[in-house]
């Protein structure tokens, strides 16, 4: 044996043994970089390539809750967004199952919630060159037009900075949609875990205040001090922005009436003495100086414009928002003030305090007396005990359950279901009341369902209308399978709108109708969960205490006049007719 054979075996004999480094993978990061930011909860559907993220996720301590199509996981998701200020978490496969979330993802940018949604993806070197690999598509260059920002990562050790941006895009200024792109080999990438550790970033001040300028505060002021007829509108802006205590005392301190956007309701009761909700046509079309609160002059406000509004500028307004582009979309803003919300508000604040008058008492009395006729001339048809029920008189029936309870979170879909809920339903408390917002969109009622209960552990009561629940019914198995505390109601009046069209060929069922006399309630039962039938509003009472009492998963199908319902709600002005007669 040669004397280097015999050092070899002696150091071999002594040599500790070799330590491998602790290592990490793609899979392990990404739970990492969410947990790491406060993200608690995923809305998901499992499938090839984040299959395995799920069930990480889970066994990490995130609650991941799985649905049966990836619109509603989205939807799920922005309205955890809104709810809580963070954002919502959507994990979808590749292809099909992102585009479906890009839905909810899009819809979310135009609401403003934030949200991320996370898709698996086909390899980057096989979509480039078009070879056909599974479920090829470019979703990143899909989802860029539709959402608020888009990221793909390509390395393990940029997982951390890919997350933290899309944090940041999503909350930041005003609040949207963000999509993120983990290709299928990302998740399977192995590197050093401390290298992995150091990777990771916690998002610092990820939506810092932003204050108005003290020339636009002053120019505000004088605009709105000089005003005989002022109003406040209180948009979903203002209820997300959770600077609830300094709205309620911009309003009292000021002495404004109000009218709130309907996500806004309760941000101060509607039964509050200066709330003209119930005086809505009159505050728009006769107020002189308008105060918007993160409410946008779109199309749920007839842009600004219009008979609406009364006289041809006969209206000057005052706007609150943080994106500075949103001042002059439809008509001259002549007081913006951009900034978030609640340092706005502050601000009018200590002017209002230092020298005010109070809005003019005949504006006051105008408008009490416009909404007080007007409940009182809504109230018989609240009260109707009839068989089969109209719209009205089910409505009055749950706007005694949210009166009696308060805390509860109420969503809302459909067309005369959403449109007269509005009105009908009074809320008393902030971000109770979540509907289909700026879009207007069919299906978000199981997905914001599920998120609310999850999200807040209050009590949800979803009114539906029979269409607009079919968009996203199948959820139903989702609020049984994790026992969430959910009643829906369903509005069953046979149809789209109304439940009596004929086909004139008399060939198949009319365009809008529905199968007669369905009975959604055992689609409940089906799934372990509770079903009620009724037809007065007395029963719909009773089943909904009963269900919110109990906290079970519960549908109840209300039957409605086939025959009650207006075409599209009260949006038909939207809806186009062909006004030609065959020859």
């Amino acid at each position: 044996m040669t004397v280097q054979a015999q050092n070899i075996d002696a150091i071999t004999a002594g040599a500790m043994p070799h330590e491998e480094p602790e290592l990490t993978d793609g899979f392990h990061l990404v739970i990492d970089a969410l947990k790491l930011n406060g993200i608690e909860t995923i809305y998901n559907v499992p499938g090839i390539p984040i299959t395995d993220l799920g069930r990480l996720a889970q066994a990490e301590g995130l609650r991941v809750i799985s649905f049966r199509h990836e619109q509603n996981a989205g939807n799920a998701a922005a309205i955890a967004g809104f709810l809580t200020k963070k954002p919502g978490i959507c994990l979808t496969v590749s292809a099909p199952g992102f585009l479906n979330g890009l839905t909810a993802l899009a819809n979310a940018t135009t609401n403003c919630f934030p949200m991320i949604l996370i898709s698996g993806s086909s390899e980057r070197e096989i979509v480039d060159l078009q070879q056909g690999d599974y479920e090829e598509m470019d979703q990143l260059a899909i989802a860029k037009p539709l959402c608020k920002a888009a990221f793909r990562v390509l390395h393990a050790a940029d997982i951390g900075i890919g997350v933290a941006r899309a944090i940041r895009a999503a909350v930041s200024g005003r609040p949207g949609g963000v999509y993120l792109d983990l290709p299928a080999k990302l998740f399977s990438q192995v590197i050093d875990a401390d290298l992995g550790a150091r990777s990771l970033v916690k998002v610092i001040d990820a939506a810092p205040a932003q204050l108005p300028a003290p020339a636009a505060i002053a120019r505000a002021l004088d605009v709105l001090k000089s005003a005989e007829r002022p109003l406040i509108i209180l948009g979903k802006g203002a209820a997300y922005a959770q600077a609830d205590e300094a709205v309620r005392a911009l309003v009292e301190e000021s002495g404004i009436p109000y009218v709130p956007m309907s996500m806004a309701k309760g941000l101060l009761p509607d039964t509050h003495p200066l709330s003209a909700g119930a005086a809505r046509s009159t505050a728009l079309k006769d107020s002189d100086v308008v105060l918007l609160v993160g409410a946008r002059l779109n199309w749920l406000l007839s842009h600004g414009k219009g008979k609406t509004w009364g006289e041809p500028g006969s209206k000057r307004f005052i706007q609150i928002d943080i994106e500075p582009r949103e001042m002059d979309s439809n008509v001259e803003i002549v007081a913006p003030v951009v900034g978030d919300i609640g340092s706005c508000v502050d601000a009018l604040l200590d002017g209002i305090r230092k020298d005010w008058k109070g809005a003019p008492s005949n504006w006051l009395e105008t408008l009490r007396g416009k909404r007080e006729a007007n409940i009182a001339k809504m109230a018989p048809k609240l009260m109707k005990n009839s068989s089969p029920m109209c719209f009205h008189s089910a409505l009055g029936a749950l706007r005694t359950v949210i009166k009696e309870r308060p805390d509860a979170i109420l969503v809302n879909e459909g067309a005369n279901t959403l449109d007269l809920a509005r009105g009908i339903i009074d809320m008393y408390q902030p971000r109770k009341r979540l509907d289909v917002g700026t879009w207007g969109v069919m299906g978000i009622g199981m997905g914001f369902a599920v998120a609310a209960a999850v999200e807040t552990g209050k009590p949800v009561l979803a009114v539906e209308g029979d269409s607009a629940f079919g968009f996203s019914g199948m959820e139903v198995e989702t609020i049984c399978r994790y026992e969430l505390p959910v009643c829906i109601v369903i509005f069953n009046n046979n149809g789209i709108y109304r439940g009596t069209d004929t086909d004139p060929t008399g060939r198949d069922p009319g365009t809008t109708v529905f199968v007669k006399n369905s009975r959604y309630d055992k689609m409940m039962e089906a799934f372990g969960g509770v079903g009620v039938n009724v037809t007065t509003p007395d029963e719909l009472k009773r089943a909904v205490d009963e269900a919110m009492n109990s906290g079970k998963p519960t549908l109840i199908n209300a039957e409605i006049d086939p025959a009650a319902g207006s075409e599209s709600g009260n949006i038909g002005s939207l809806n186009p007719q062909s006004t030609l007669k065959k020859k």
